[in-house]
């Protein structure tokens, strides 16, 4: 059945409304109108159109991060945004403190390393901060349109040329339900993915114009995360707490977060590294468990759980950054790798990654000219930036942590006096799911998965943990998470590896259901996806893939 698509005619479009694109859209908005006050340009004088889509219900809703942002990059966007009612703290950090774990106790370090130290940063709410920029960008005179989810690249003579955005009133079987509509091709010049971490056009365009060659694979850690509001906090606004060691164990990496934010709210949560060997690693779970310690559990006395999110970082480092540019196209943020792993900050990157992407775009539309040879001047500006420098400086950080906690300490003890060279340059890796051991090679005969019990007051099973995500998706349409052979998942997961993806999920999309004759077969309930695609990530036989749902589906994010 042919489709009647409506197309639009843009001159650069931004994919993802996140840190990453806003900043560009309006640092390009800004630079064109600069431009156009002064002596004729080859830009001429009609201001060129750019365009931002967010596949989210509104711009926000699916913004996710810890998040202490350094305000490095927003002093060089938006020189006097604290004039501009900005949602950051009137105090920056004001204490920072490391704890190492063990089951019952804890340790305190006298001395933190200078890359945990946050003084100068804000705590802040990326979906709160990314709902403050939208209205700046706009005034620009940037459209910016969410529930547009970009799902297929447009491409001409082998060149990005825009995207297709998804169709709406699709059922589960294919067929096209009474409100059926089409989705719209966006042609551009230049088409910008800031999709966040493993995005899905941005995977499409690296594997199609072979942009990760020479590169170490992309490696990534799955964040869960919960905010709380508590009575009476022990913790003062800016207190900032990290933790490591328990609950996981020496081969294991990761660690614990608390942030405490203004009024009698705290941000805390759990990152794991993807790449464990072990099939049933659950982030969810030891998030809970994480909670249950006594340090914890005094903070969080009294209070109630808010918001609930789960987002993957990508943390392989400079090394691991694709190639950022080809004929119609550039990467920015999460899903070019912009993230300083040491610190597990992304959203200075991210901003930064837009501004450079946007002082490319400019003398592009100035030469009409978007091939290659053209836009390779944003990979150029990266590398003479600070943002290239404080990449470089983390470039084996985590690489070091491939053989668990304790080397990786040392690993990044020797980096930090060298540099960030450490004992070899570059430290090589592998992709995360390649990782995961079988079941019997992981357990031996030892087969059983961990029984978490949850209370419902301090720790959530993961449906409830949803339910406080507010995510929704239309219930007839097809699955998000497409899967290439069921029968791989029916029988020989479930033979070699456990169906990992039961633990590995933090929404329960994934269900083993029991058959009659003693047989289980996968049930899939997308509507549960909080969209982190840490299935898409670490699937052991690749065959799980992660695409936009029907527009506005997801969550919606207020405070995370």
């Amino acid at each position: 059945m042919t489709t009647d698509r409506e197309s639009i005619e843009v001159d650069v479009l931004f994919v993802g409304a996140g840190p990453a694109s806003l900043s560009g859209a309006y640092h390009l908005a800004r630079l064109l109108r600069e431009a156009r006050k002064g002596e004729p340009t080859p830009l001429g004088t009609e201001a060129p159109i750019i365009m931002v889509i967010e596949k989210g219900r509104e711009i926000g809703a699916h913004g996710i991060s810890g998040a202490i942002l350094n305000p490095r990059t927003l002093d060089e966007l938006i020189p006097d945004w604290r004039s501009k009612d900005p949602p950051l703290p009137d105090i920056p950090v004001r204490e920072d403190s490391l704890y190492l774990l063990t089951k019952t106790g804890k340790f305190k370090l006298p001395l933190l390393p200078s890359f945990l130290k946050n003084h100068g940063n804000h705590v802040v709410s990326l979906s709160k901060f990314v709902r403050w920029l939208s209205p700046l960008v706009e005034e620009l005179g940037v459209d910016i349109f969410p529930e547009f989810p970009a799902v297929d690249l447009l491409y001409l003579d082998g060149a990005v040329i825009g995207v297709r955005t998804g169709d709406k009133g699709v059922a589960k079987d294919g067929s096209r339900k009474a409100n059926y509509e089409p989705g719209i091709d966006i042609h551009a010049k230049v088409t910008v993915l800031g999709e966040g971490p493993r995005g899905t056009l941005a995977k499409t365009l690296i594997e199609k114009m072979d942009l990760d060659h020479g590169k170490n694979p992309q490696t990534y850690s799955l964040g869960v995360k919960e905010v709380w509001e508590v009575p009476s906090k022990s913790l003062q606004p800016g207190d900032i707490i990290h933790t490591l060691l328990w609950p996981l164990h020496r081969d294991e990496f990761g660690g614990g977060f608390i942030y405490s934010m203004e009024g009698n709210l705290l941000s805390l949560g759990f990152v794991v590294g993807l790449g464990s060997r072990n099939p049933y690693m659950n982030a969810h779970a030891k998030f809970q468990e994480f909670k249950t310690h006594p340090f914890i559990t005094s903070i969080l006395e009294g209070g109630q759980i808010v918001e609930y999110g789960a987002k993957t970082i990508p943390e392989g480092g400079y090394y691991a950054m694709p190639r950022l540019y080809g004929p119609g196209v550039l990467m920015a943020g999460d899903s070019a790798g912009f993230l300083d792993s040491r610190s597990l900050k992304g959203i200075h990157l991210a901003m930064k990654s837009g501004m450079l992407a946007a002082e490319a775009i400019v003398e592009a539309l100035a030469k009409d000219d978007y091939s290659d040879d053209s836009l390779r001047r944003y990979e150029a500006l990266f590398e003479e930036s600070w943002a290239r420098d404080e990449l470089h400086e983390v470039r084996n950080f985590h690489q070091g942590y491939d053989r668990g906690l304790l080397r990786g300490l040392f690993h990044t003890g020797i980096q930090m006096m060298t540099g960030g060279r450490g004992w070899k340059d570059p430290l090589l890796s592998v992709p995360d799911f390649s990782r995961m051991e079988k079941v019997r090679d992981y357990f031996g005969e030892s087969m059983e998965k961990e029984e978490v019990k949850y209370d419902n007051k301090l720790t959530f099973d993961k449906l409830t943990d949803v339910y406080y995500s507010a995510t929704r998706h239309e219930e007839d349409q097809p699955p998000h998470l497409r899967i290439r052979d069921y029968d791989i998942c029916n029988k020989r997961c479930t033979e070699e590896y456990g169906n990992p993806c039961e633990a590995f999920c933090p929404a329960n999309v994934y269900e083993m259901e029991k058959e009659e004759g003693g047989g289980k077969h996968l049930k899939l309930n997308p509507t549960n996806c909080v969209h982190c695609k840490t299935c898409d990530i670490l699937d052991p036989y690749e065959i799980i893939t992660w695409v936009p749902p029907e527009g506005g589906g997801g969550p919606n994010h207020q405070s995370m």
